[in-house]
């Protein structure tokens, strides 16, 4: 036991913070380079757990996981997708659009296996803690669940790509999702070729990162201030 004086600390030993790093700066939203080998289950198991010992607001841990590794029905979903992109383009600017069609959006027929994580609207409706002032708390919780997901997948070599491009309405008819429940995330995971260096759409010229000085702010909303953190935050090399 240590003594009063001693500092007591509990910060990760430096290899193991190297490597939440490394799952964060080079996790990547994969649409290609999905290998057909299967996921082991076992392998899942510690994902879905990682997922679901994500922060819940009120502990109300609203997740659920739904596997999909049928492929006439993932089949079916990107039909869905197809028709939801065909929808989306007008919306492009219309110097992208051509693009845009080139993108590759979606892995959802050659990933091994889909999963959906979705919230449960009505898990907490006797317990407002942390949802009276802000009911959307709930499916935040559940985006913070696809994140720990997505990060323990990185870990195990296991790319995730993250497939928005689909209409809701559609998808719960689909997948007999109940009205009261809301898919959040719709995900292609399976084993990969690579990790790209740089994100898809940045390595295609849809966007870039922007830098992380220009978006700290001091105290209030556009307030000045925290240049030497800033400085710090521009200094630091880009993880792609």
């Amino acid at each position: 036991m240590p003594a009063a004086n001693d500092t007591c600390t509990h910060d990760f030993a430096p290899e193991a913070q190297d490597a939440v790093y490394r799952a964060i700066f080079t996790r990547r939203d994969v649409r290609s380079h999905f290998l057909p080998d299967p996921i082991d289950d076992a392998v899942l198991a510690r994902l879905l757990m990682a997922a679901h010992h994500a922060p819940s607001v009120g502990f109300m841990q609203p997740w659920n996981f739904i596997v999909i590794r049928d492929g006439e029905r993932r089949a079916q979903v990107r039909k869905l997708f197809l028709a939801a992109r065909e929808i989306e383009l007008p919306q492009i600017a219309g110097e992208r659009q051509a693009l845009y069609r080139k993108l590759k959006l979606e892995g959802i027929c050659e990933s091994p296996l889909n999963l959906v994580v979705t919230c449960d609207r009505s898990r907490t409706q006797t317990s407002p803690l942390g949802r009276w002032h802000n009911p959307e708390m709930d499916l935040f919780s559940t985006v913070c669940a696809v994140q720990n997901f997505w990060l323990a997948a990185r870990a195990e070599g296991i790319g995730v790509g993250w497939v928005s491009i689909l209409d809701r309405e559609a998808l719960k008819q689909l997948l007999a999702i109940p009205a009261h429940v809301v898919p959040v995330a719709y995900l292609c995971v399976g084993h990969v070729s690579e990790f790209a260096p740089k994100p898809d759409l940045e390595k295609h010229g849809w966007g870039h990162r922007l830098p992380l000085g220009d978006l700290i702010m001091s105290e209030v909303y556009a307030g000045s201030g925290e240049e030497a953190l800033k400085r710090l935050a521009t200094a630091n090399p880009a993880a792609g």
